[in-house]
């Protein structure tokens, strides 16, 4: 398979959707194209983001009644399915309208740059964390920038600053390339003390105000310089996370 036949099946590739033929040609073509395998990736990191979001909703008792009082009123429905399977199919339906609902309201009111900007936050925590789980942090594990430099080389259409700061507290691990607004960036992995600390870099459209934030537990800082925009995410806190971006990004 190639990329055109690829990109349209990974978000079933992500649900587990796919039949066994399909998904191990999608897995094989993962293995060799990376942009597609970040942007699988991606893909899986947003589905992770919106299971740990307050965005489930548990229907209430007095709704539950309401359904099984429209079910036993309104139109008969297969005589041999059974009442429980009734009252799930009614279920469903409700909660499908609901859901798109609440989709459609979502893109119509939320206004675009907040929309935005906490889907970049939330990318970029959902990337460090799978980075993490996946033990999967870095492509290429060295903490000389002449090495890890140089292998970004032909592999994105942008050369990123690499520099080690282990004079200053900040160990260059290594780097790799990840999946980020949009985009194939990359990704620059330090380590403070025993806290890991991802370095997401792209080049920037616009010159953007640094940010500082927090994010479930975690620090997220947005800086632009020379160019290149730069996202630092980490549990460490705030204030020494900052002091590895003056020093990367000043």
């Amino acid at each position: 398979m190639n990329c055109a036949e690829t990109r349209p099946l990974l978000h079933a590739c992500a649900d587990g959707e796919l039949d066994l033929v399909r998904n191990l040609e999608v897995g094989q073509h993962l293995k060799s194209c990376a942009k597609c395998a970040a942007e699988r990736n991606s893909i899986q990191s947003l589905r992770e983001a919106l299971q740990q979001n307050d965005l489930t909703f548990r229907a209430p008792d007095s709704l539950r009644k309401e359904i099984r009082k429209m079910v036993r009123a309104g139109e008969p429905a297969r005589e041999d399915a059974r009442p429980a399977e009734k009252i799930q199919l009614w279920i469903w339906k409700l909660l499908a309208a609901g859901a798109t609902a609440f989709a459609a309201l979502t893109i119509l009111f939320w206004p675009a740059g907040m929309a935005d900007h906490d889907r970049l936050i939330n990318e970029a925590v959902a990337s460090h964390v799978r980075s993490l789980q996946a033990n999967h942090l870095t492509d290429v594990l060295s903490s000389d920038q002449h090495t890890v430099k140089p292998w970004f080389d032909g592999k994105i259409d942008f050369a990123p600053v690499v520099k080690d700061f282990a004079d200053q507290g900040f160990v260059l691990i290594g780097g790799r390339l990840d999946y980020l607004n949009g985009r194939t960036v990359a990704a620059l992995v330090y380590r403070r003390n025993k806290h890991p600390i991802n370095v997401f870099i792209w080049p920037a459209k616009n010159v953007a105000p640094a940010t500082s934030e927090g994010y479930h537990g975690y620090s997220v800082i947005g800086r632009d310089a020379n160019g290149m925009h730069y996202c630092f995410v980490s549990d460490l806190n705030a204030t020494e996370l900052n002091e590895l971006a003056r020093l990367l990004a000043p």
